[in-house]
């Protein structure tokens, strides 16, 4: 099944869907349309049962040069407050994406930047080609990043954001990994090989339970001690699923379980 969008592809194949990334032509910036588009397929992806797992990936020269030039443009004649609005809508998109209660992986190459690099920062794990150069060049032009410092907190600490963002300065694949901002660096010509074969180990898990933890995950890192309560909620739910009966009948029984995400 696919789905074209003006700047992006959704194609799904075998519980797998690949969201691609297609402004080549514009080295993958995002403009209002691309974040717009980005709300559509994150409704999509949600709602369709039949996906366990997304590659996010893109056509071209480059994974993302960050935000269009154009929407930057814009921002700097708006009134202070379409502008804090504007900029709550791009978050919301981006948010939602980061949401979805499925394993998202970023298959990186090329440049990742500013709002790419955010974006990619959505993603559960990452993978980068050896040619990726990340960087948040925004204090370079007298601007914080914007839609996602804490994503980068979150997931390198604070020294390593401080580094990044305060100085401004690019990093390869390599830093990226000794950062933890990326899961795997591989050769280029690997890239999408690895990707797959890192997704196709969702396959073979119960799609309920895997979204389950990525909520608990996600939500209970902000809970302190009631994150503990949240994974005894959480958990009642699929007790109920067809998914947690058989993997423990399956168990029992010695033999490799089915799940269908129900």
């Amino acid at each position: 099944m696919k789905h074209t969008f003006q700047h992006w592809t959704i194609d799904i194949e075998n519980h797998i869907a690949f969201v691609t990334l297609n402004r080549p032509d514009k080295k993958n910036r995002m403009d209002h349309t691309t974040l717009f588009e980005l709300g559509e397929l994150t409704g999509i992806i949600s709602d369709d049962h039949d996906i366990w797992v997304i590659i996010l990936q893109s056509n071209g020269e480059c994974f993302s040069a960050g935000v269009d030039v154009s929407l930057i443009g814009q921002m700097m004649n708006q009134e202070a407050d379409t502008y804090r609005d504007n900029l709550r809508m791009a978050q919301s998109y981006l948010d939602a994406f980061e949401s979805i209660e499925k394993p998202t992986i970023a298959a990186l190459h090329g440049h990742v930047i500013g709002g790419g690099m955010i974006l990619a920062l959505c993603c559960d794990f990452r993978i980068a080609a050896e040619n990726v150069v990340f960087g948040l060049p925004e204090v370079k032009r007298s601007i914080g990043v914007i839609m996602g410092t804490q994503r980068i907190t979150r997931t390198i600490g604070l020294a390593h954001t401080k580094e990044l963002v305060m100085l401004g300065n690019p990093i390869n694949a390599e830093r990226a990994q000794q950062m933890g901002l990326v899961n795997d660096v591989v050769p280029f010509d690997d890239l999408d090989s690895h990707t797959l074969e890192f997704a196709r180990q969702f396959l073979d898990l119960p799609p309920l339970a895997v979204g389950l933890c990525k909520k608990i995950i996600n939500e209970g890192q902000f809970l302190e001690r009631s994150g503990q309560d949240l994974e005894i909620e959480l958990q009642k739910a699929i007790l109920k699923s067809q998914d947690f009966k058989e993997a423990i009948s399956s168990f029992f029984e010695k033999r490799k379980p089915v799940y269908r995400g129900v």
